[in-house]
């Protein structure tokens, strides 16, 4: 039977990476964690999406503002994963090592990847909006390791091969 609860326990099966969505806005840190990212949307121009609920508050603020950092979250970000996703908004960005560019893209030092993108279009899509991003500036941390929302927990990544 198809249910909310049916599409969330068969949907947890697929891995996925988890991004912070960022920026500081007339001072104040503003931010939210989404595991429905999608690189490579895009090659000219360089697009990237993430789908957001209607219901997200931080959303329609870093919407407005255009101009956002997006923290592509691994291993050594699991500890703070939650509170950067958490519902105290004042306490989200507490004790984090995070840079603003000029424009007010925030970004996590330390994470295995960044970026700086600005929102291109928007979709609407069921209960969410998919924002599709314009990515201006990237680098990436060879060295940090990946992580991943999978079964409603943040994992690591286990090397190993697979026979075939």
């Amino acid at each position: 039977m198809l249910t909310d609860s049916a599409l969330r326990e068969a949907f947890s099966h697929f891995p996925q990476g988890v991004v912070l969505v960022a920026a500081e806005i007339d001072g104040v840190r503003h931010g939210l964690v989404a595991s429905t990212f999608t690189v490579g949307v895009s090659l000219e121009p360089p697009l990237v999406s993430v789908a957001v609920q209607h219901s997200s508050r931080t959303w329609p603020l870093l919407r407005e503002h255009g101009h956002l950092g997006v923290t592509v979250l691994g291993d050594r970000q699991r500890g703070v994963t939650r509170q950067l996703a958490g519902p105290d908004r004042e306490r989200r960005f507490e004790g984090l090592d995070v840079e603003a560019d000029e424009h007010g893209a925030l970004v996590l030092q330390g994470a295995p990847a960044w970026m700086t993108v600005r929102v291109h279009d928007e979709v609407r899509a069921g209960d969410h909006d998919l924002a599709l991003l314009e990515v201006l500036a990237i680098d990436s941390s060879p060295a940090a390791e990946a992580m991943v929302f999978h079964r409603s927990r943040f994992k690591g990544l286990v090397e190993g091969d697979i026979a075939c």
